[in-house]
Order: structure tokens, then sequence, then C-alpha cells
């Protein structure tokens, strides 16, 4: 696909706050009419740019839940320690967000649990799988005063208008 231009950019703003509007309302936003407007969505989408949609969840409605952050260090560093231990945390379900970073520890674990009871079982239950975790730091999170579900696209790859 041929360098994204200021619509395209535009219409991938819009769709990440609302997937579910009409083809027509995203037009009139993005300055097309439809036809044109939904090709280019469609070549999105084919391009891989548009990878799914989905519906925001308000986790306080259905009770409570807590999140925690987990920094992992493991023992070894080879490469199929790397693949094993990718592998048992996408198997978790309460593992929400898995990343690979640099600095003191090597991985950053996003947790949504039932309560503290439930992610010291679920991290024990890790820990027992022999992945080679050395140690493991969590940090409990008391409130969430900035949190965007969607990405800043403007202010990272140029206005979009």
């Amino acid at each position: 696909m041929a360098k994204l231009d200021r619509i395209d950019l535009k219409i991938l703003c819009e769709l990440q706050k609302n997937g579910r509007m009409t083809n027509v309302e995203l037009a009139g936003i993005v300055g097309l009419s439809p036809s044109p407007c939904l090709m280019r969505v469609r070549r999105l989408e084919k391009a891989g740019y548009i990878s799914g949609y989905g519906a925001a969840i308000n986790m306080a409605k259905l009770g409570d839940v807590v999140l925690v952050f987990t920094e992992v260090t493991l023992s070894d560093h080879k490469q199929g320690d790397f693949a094993r231990f990718e592998a048992a945390a996408r198997s978790l379900d309460e593992i929400m967000e898995c990343h690979l970073v640099s600095g003191g520890y090597d991985y950053l674990l996003k947790f949504v649990t039932r309560g503290i009871a439930h992610y010291q079982e679920t991290i024990e239950g890790l820990l027992q799988r022999n992945l080679g975790i050395e140690k493991y730091f969590s940090y409990v999170v008391i409130k969430s005063p900035v949190v965007k579900s969607y990405y800043p696209i403007n202010a990272l790859f140029g206005e979009a208008d």
C-alpha cells in the first residue's frame, strides 16, 4: 500500500475512537463521499492498518477487579527461554499485556484479576510451571487517572486535519 495520506490518517483516528460509526458518518467527518470512504476503509483493512473492531467493556459494571503490573526477570536469556515464557504468558487469560523490555528486568506484564488472592494464585501457578523466572516484582494499581483507548496518530504521524 502506498504511503498514507491525511485522509487515511483521519479515517484511522476516527475509527479507533468509534468503530461502530456508519460509513456515511465517517465520510462526513473526513470530507469524502460515502463510496470513496468505504473503499479507503476496505483498503486500510486489507493492508492490515485496521486489525479488528471490538467493544470497550466497563469492567466496574461487572464487578471488582484489580490491575497488577509485574516486572519479571528470567534466570537465563536464551531464545528458547524467552519463547517458553511468552507461550506461557499467552496461555493465561489474566495476562492482558506482555512486553519484552530493556532495562533492569526482562518483561512487564499487565494482569487483571478478581482480587489480590486471585493474582497471587495466578502468579504462583506461573512460577510452578518452571519457566525460569528468577524474580518478579508486583505493583498493584490503586487508581488509573489516565487511560486512553486510542493511539495519538496525529501527534505521531502528522496532522490529519
